[in-house]
């Protein structure tokens, strides 16, 4: 769907000061080095700064400390985070072209007679909601999806296509829930039992707060008796793993295929890297960061950025480092043969 908007438009919607004419119009959201005449742009990294001359772009968001600099170019918007401009700009921009089905419920859905179906509920082809679920005001049910038996999806929430919410599990208001997520599979619990394994039924549920966004084919796992719980605000990407029991502070964030094992604690305004790896049953204090294919095996209780990759290298120069670490051990007591020696 096509969009048509002038910059004046724009600014009633979403505040900044704009200089040069309010008439001009928008068509696309662009990259900063875009050709497109009816595109508008933004800048919010000085290193990219050098392309304000060549952008063919309608307008820029920019900040004020470059806004004199990027007038003479054309019209700007001028705000004290263009970056975040720029992402409440695609929020709005969303809204006039994502596709919404109307409110109500597919004829092709299953829906038990004792679920509670809010107003302006959509729930779509072959979707599933069982006995007690609660689905409240505003919420969309994908097609095909499943939510269980006395689950809860809170107001305004999107659930896309396949995502599958398990029984008693409890969804936020505003969340989205991108295809493939699994809430409330049971969490990994065996005991050992004369070569085989005794299965742990996983008895808890999973309770996920408000504006919470989950990746495709992310999966968090029921708890074990207590509940897993992640809390409001928190942005998991797509195919991360989160264990049961495990507990995730507010408004903190996790890049692609992040592992978290079992009942480890992740504080609030937290971040882990692509690929980053988090032991069971360990804490990490609030405002720690975490590098991409880091391993964190014991509990960082100080915020900070912590890293944890070996470097990678030529395959040869790696294998002849990788080769010399292992020796680590051996020199450092041979280290401190020699400082005794020379002590005495």
């Amino acid at each position: 769907m096509p969009v048509h908007v002038t910059l004046g438009q724009l600014v009633a919607e979403l505040g900044g000061t704009l200089i040069g004419d309010a008439s001009t119009l928008i068509e696309q959201i662009g990259p900063l080095d875009s050709d497109a005449p009816h595109a508008i742009a933004f800048l919010s990294n000085p290193k990219y700064r050098a392309q304000l001359i060549t952008t063919k772009a309608a307008c820029v968001i920019v900040s004020p400390a470059v806004q004199d600099e990027a007038a003479v170019r054309g019209a700007v918007i001028v705000t004290d985070d263009p970056y975040l401009y720029f992402a409440r700009l695609t929020q709005w921009w969303s809204q006039q072209v994502r596709p919404r089905p109307a409110a109500g419920i597919h004829s092709s859905a299953v829906v038990d007679p004792t679920a509670v179906i809010g107003p302006d509920v959509t729930i779509g082809p072959l979707a599933v909601v069982e006995a007690g679920a609660i689905v409240e005001a505003g919420a969309l049910i994908g097609a095909q999806c499943f939510v269980g038996a006395r689950a809860r999806i809170g107001e305004y929430t999107r659930l896309a296509p396949q995502v599958t919410v398990g029984f008693d599990c409890v969804i936020g208001a505003r969340c989205i829930l991108h295809s493939g997520v699994v809430i409330g599979a049971d969490g990994f619990g065996f005991a050992p039992n004369q070569g085989r394994w005794e299965k742990i039924e996983q008895l808890g549920a999973v309770r996920i707060g408000d504006d919470v966004e989950l990746g495709a084919n992310t999966c968090v796992d029921r708890g074990a008796l207590d509940d897993t719980v992640i809390d409001n605000g928190v942005k998991l990407d797509n195919l991360v793993q989160i264990a049961h029991n495990v507990h995730i502070g507010e408004h903190s964030a996790m890049a692609g295929c992040v592992g978290v094992a079992g009942s480890a604690r992740i504080g609030k305004h937290c971040t882990v890297g692509g690929a980053g790896m988090i032991l069971g049953h360990l804490t990490l204090a609030d405002n720690v960061h975490v590098s991409s294919g880091t391993l964190i095996s014991r509990s960082v209780l100080k915020p900070g950025l912590y890293s944890g990759a070996f470097p990678f290298d030529e395959n040869a120069s790696w294998e002849k480092n990788a080769a010399t670490l292992r020796q680590l051990h051996a020199l450092r007591d041979r280290i401190r043969t020699l400082e005794k020696q020379v002590k005495s």
